[in-house]
């Protein structure tokens, strides 16, 4: 409807302008009275009541259709009152090409003496492709709009579940954690007692039950872990921490963790100190450690170093071990995925002790790698340094 209503507003101005110079080269004053008559919307009459000249007519025409940039194809007629007959002009063509001329879709007006009709053949043709461009622009707003809802939705509906599992995940650790730390208890009270000391078989059942608890233990405190990663409940304290002392410390807690035998070796002991929440820094390298010794051959060996360049620290931790397949390197930081083992049909742990360490580097705006080498598997961590 707005196209339309432009489109005549341009005619309207350009056929008034047409008759104002006409009436000026006749030194002529120009009638009150309107003098353009829209017969159809392609179709007008415009009643000049004053002598004119078809030659001058038409150049005012392409003239004035210029000026309000009116890019249609146009023909138009004079009445002749001599003959009694409209007398057919010309057809102006927007593209300069020969169109078809149509003199009998001009007819008389028996009202008026001194007068042309105007005709845009293409009119209506050009609106419906206007009206057609319109409704491909609003098809596609429309489609950009279901598509923007719909994905708000999902947020909220994302949203909701993350908020869900997270109040799940609280839960169950909590469920979990208050029997489990009664059998705790229970059983180091137990494991004091003189009658289980003097039995060999109780006591090494009670040590069981003690171990399985403290493992159990473990498995529940990184899922907090990673449950508060996901809902950004993790604020890190960054202080300076001394790295080696970090790892002699995860040294003696994994000697008293695992029963085979392991080697480890730090190639570089020079003091490096690193800006990092000593906490989660700790767990980081317990957890990359760790994962060497317990996925590792029967004799692990666990090999860092420390390459330093101009900018940064990069730790890297090296194994003997079998490595990770090819195929499932891209996925080992993802939550809850895990890696099958050649020597054994079961998939061990949760899957979420990697993606903890990967989301603790995002939130220090580290970044950590992983490839395969001939030995084993190579873990590089890259730290700015301060």
């Amino acid at each position: 409807m707005f196209e339309k209503k432009e489109l005549e507003n341009k005619i309207h101005f350009a056929l008034q302008d047409v008759v104002k110079k006409i009436y000026a080269d006749n030194n002529s004053s120009l009638p009150i009275t309107n003098q353009i008559q829209k017969v159809s919307d392609n179709y007008y009459i415009v009643n000049v009541n004053d002598v004119f000249e078809n030659n001058v007519l038409e150049h005012y025409l392409k003239t004035e259709f210029s000026k309000v940039k009116l890019e249609q194809d146009f023909e138009y007629a004079i009445y002749n009152c001599g003959t009694d007959d409209m007398m057919y002009g010309n057809y102006i063509s927007s593209s300069g090409e020969a169109e078809k001329k149509c003199v009998d879709c001009f007819t008389k007006d028996s009202d008026l003496i001194y007068y042309f009709a105007i005709r845009f053949p293409h009119l209506k043709q050009n609106l419906f492709k206007s009206l057609n461009q319109y409704w491909i622009f609003t098809f596609v707003l429309f489609l950009v709009l279901i598509i923007y809802v719909y994905s708000v939705f999902l947020l909220l509906k994302q949203k909701r579940y993350t908020e869900l599992q997270t109040d799940f995940i609280n839960n169950m650790t909590h469920e979990f954690k208050t029997p489990l730390s009664s059998i705790l208890i229970a059983s180091n009270f137990a494991n004091s007692q003189k009658e289980i000391k003097e039995n060999a078989k109780l006591s090494k059942y009670v040590q069981i039950i003690i171990e399985q608890s403290n493992k159990l233990n473990q498995h529940i405190e990184q899922i907090l872990s990673l449950a508060r990663t996901d809902s950004h409940q993790i604020h890190l304290q960054k202080t300076e921490v001394d790295l080696f002392k970090n790892l002699e410390l995860i040294i003696e807690n994994l000697k008293l963790k695992h029963t085979k035998n392991f080697d480890f070796t730090i190639d570089n002991s020079t003091k490096i100190i690193i800006n990092a929440d000593e906490f989660h820094f700790y767990n980081l390298l317990y957890n990359l450690v760790d994962n060497a010794i317990k996925y590792g051959i029967e004799n692990p060996k666990v090999d860092i170093k420390v390459v330093e360049t101009n900018s940064h620290y990069i730790i890297q931790l090296n194994d003997n071990g079998p490595g990770i397949p090819e195929k499932d390197l891209p996925f080992i930081f993802d939550k809850f995925y895990r890696v099958s083992r050649k020597d054994t049909e079961e998939i061990e742990g949760f899957g979420i002790g990697l993606a903890y360490v990967k989301k603790i580097c995002e939130l220090h705006h580290w970044k950590i790698k992983v490839k395969n080498t001939d030995n084993g598997l190579q873990t590089d961590i890259e730290i700015p340094k301060k």
